[in-house]
């Protein structure tokens, strides 16, 4: 897999995890999932730098890498 998030994605992606990670805490548990679900899947893309939406559209938005 090669790199296609940013650093400043990132940084966003794990905020927007912690806020659904809040989210899911204060509401009722069979809702609760509505908003883990997708705080996973950022984290997770957040972690690696590697986002399969980004790969299918040919999104990068981490610095171009010199050779």
């Amino acid at each position: 897999m090669q790199k296609n998030v940013g650093s400043l994605d990132q940084t966003i992606r794990y905020v927007v995890a912690i806020l659904l990670v809040m989210l899911a805490v204060f509401l009722p548990v069979a809702w609760s999932w509505v908003f883990l679900v997708p705080a996973a899947i950022l984290a997770f893309t957040a972690a690696t730098g590697w986002c399969g939406l980004y790969r299918l559209f040919g999104i990068k938005t981490c610095p171009i890498e010199k050779k």
